[in-house]
């Protein structure tokens, strides 16, 4: 059995006994409000922490990426990155206060994803209470800009500057645990927006209604034809229109994510949706437009890669059943350089994105074990022989 198989008992015990210091971090930077695009005083809060932990290098980017870096002892292997993204779904920019009880921290942002940020402030600590040295250097990077219209830009930028090879990498989400994603559908999300031109000459009254010209745009969507191979859909996740139930409304909004095993299949549907909306804009004297939100490219690791079968044992070893699917997140821009990675999740918790979102404590030193083991078996070579297409 692999030496990371072997410690996940020991780790775990370990992590327990040190968890209530997890906990602070988690909750020293869940209560600084981190809206995407306006990020900054997390990543100040991340870089001192990562400065007090004694990180041998502590910096940013050229993008304001927070990294730590946390030396190997053979300078020849390529570094391991372990990424979590700072901004939060909550646009609250006060600073929130969280609710810690006897199983369970609850606040906004909290499952997504200011635990998996507290956990990553506190491998350094982790390492050190636990003994654990690598070969390798450990890149710990808070990245930017990654959810909505940031559409992944602290990652982009972190790699797409990064001077050498990467040797892996793990993504570290809180929530769930037992998720192991290794792949990511091809994926575009749009907004479309509609506007009602104001008449004066026109009553009120009959004026195109904007709810009633996206419901028109949502029905021809669903007619188009939707292959099941490569599996393709729309999901409809966002709509709001008007001002109050007695007014006709003028405007309305409408988000939607195209979603595809394909790159071709997902920029096919794209353009058919386009023409949908310029033909209902026209025909309804409609002010109609579609925006692109975000976008990644389809990627994965093969299911029998080394790092898959590797990050499998370890949750089986822990007693979880893996749950894979796919994920847009940080994952697909390692997958999509060619870099082996995974996404794991750290617990279980409740209310994902809204206010009171909540976690659960007695998980974590589980959650925090897989990571850790995770890292292990990068360092130990995993992801040394197998090379990506």
């Amino acid at each position: 059995m692999p030496n990371y198989l072997d410690a996940l008992p020991a780790l775990v015990e370990g992590i327990e006994a040190i968890l209530e210091t997890v906990i602070t971090n988690v909750v020293l930077i869940g209560q600084i409000p981190a809206p995407t695009f306006r990020e900054k005083r997390r990543i100040q809060t991340v870089l001192d922490r990562m400065a007090e932990l004694h990180v041998d290098e502590a910096t940013t980017d050229g993008y304001r990426n927070p990294i730590g870096i946390i030396r190997g002892t053979d300078r020849s292997k390529p570094p391991i990155f372990v990424v979590a993204h700072l901004d939060t779904f909550s646009t609250n920019e006060e600073e929130v206060h969280y609710t810690v009880g006897k199983n369970s921290v609850t606040g906004p942002g909290i499952t997504d994803n200011s635990l998996g940020v507290g956990v990553l402030i506190s491998l350094p600590e982790l390492f050190r209470r636990l003994g654990l040295r690598f070969s390798s250097d450990i890149v710990l990077a808070g990245v930017i800009q990654s959810l909505g219209r940031g559409n992944l830009r602290g990652i982009r930028h972190l790699l797409k500057t990064w001077s050498t090879p990467v040797r892996g990498a793990v993504v570290i989400e809180g929530i769930e645990l037992g998720r192991l994603n290794y792949y990511c559908d091809s994926m575009i999300r749009s907004e479309i927006e509609c506007r009602i031109p104001t008449d004066r000459n026109v009553d009120s009254r009959f004026r195109t209604n904007a709810v009633l010209v996206l419901n028109e745009v949502i029905n021809q969507i669903l007619q188009l034809r939707m292959p099941q191979r490569p599996n393709t859909r729309v999901v409809f996740g966002k709509v709001s229109a008007g001002v109050k139930h007695g007014d006709i409304a003028l405007n309305g909004r409408l988000g939607l994510e195209i979603q595809s095993k394909e790159d071709r299949m997902v920029r096919s549907v794209h353009s058919d949706i386009r023409d949908i909306v310029e033909g209902i804009g026209h025909e309804w004297k409609a002010d109609l437009q579609l925006r692109t939100v975000s976008n990644v490219h389809a990627a994965r690791l093969p299911f029998a890669h080394p790092l898959v079968k590797a990050g499998s044992a370890i949750l089986k070893r822990l007693g979880l059943k893996p749950v894979s699917s796919h994920s847009e997140s940080e994952l697909s821009i390692f997958l999509a350089r060619g870099i082996p990675a995974l996404t794991m999740g750290i617990t279980r918790g409740t209310n994902y994105h809204l206010e009171n979102a909540s976690m659960e404590i007695r998980p974590m030193p589980t959650g925090i074990g897989q990571v850790i083991a995770a890292i292990m078996a990068i360092d130990a070579g995993v992801c040394d022989e197998v090379k990506l297409a």
